[in-house]
């Protein structure tokens, strides 16, 4: 649309207005299956210990037998939230079979 006349701008309207409510939808279908990352947790051995009411002993051979996952920073061990709560789910699972 270059140049637009006088009597050209209805149709120019209503072509922005159509414009508008597809982005319109388009926006309320991005808000509705919109899901916020979350940010990672990460839990010491001592708080992972006490979240599963478990000795550091047994973190450690859950951790050694890949029943948990753990990830190593430097020389320290550290659990994600997300994978401890992800195994316990699995192992719930499994039982139940």
């Amino acid at each position: 649309m270059g140049h637009l006349k006088f009597e050209d701008l209805p149709r120019a309207t209503e072509i922005i207005l159509k414009k508008l409510s597809a982005l319109e939808e388009e926006l309320k279908k991005i808000k509705e299956h919109f899901q916020p990352k979350e940010p990672v947790e990460l839990l010491t051995r001592e708080e992972t210990a006490e979240f599963l009411k478990i000795s550091l002993t047994t973190l450690w051979q859950w951790s050694k037998k890949g029943v948990l996952p753990s990830n190593g920073i430097g020389n320290r061990v550290f659990y994600k939230r997300s994978e401890i709560l992800n195994s316990i789910l699995e192992l719930t699972h499994r039982q139940r079979k």
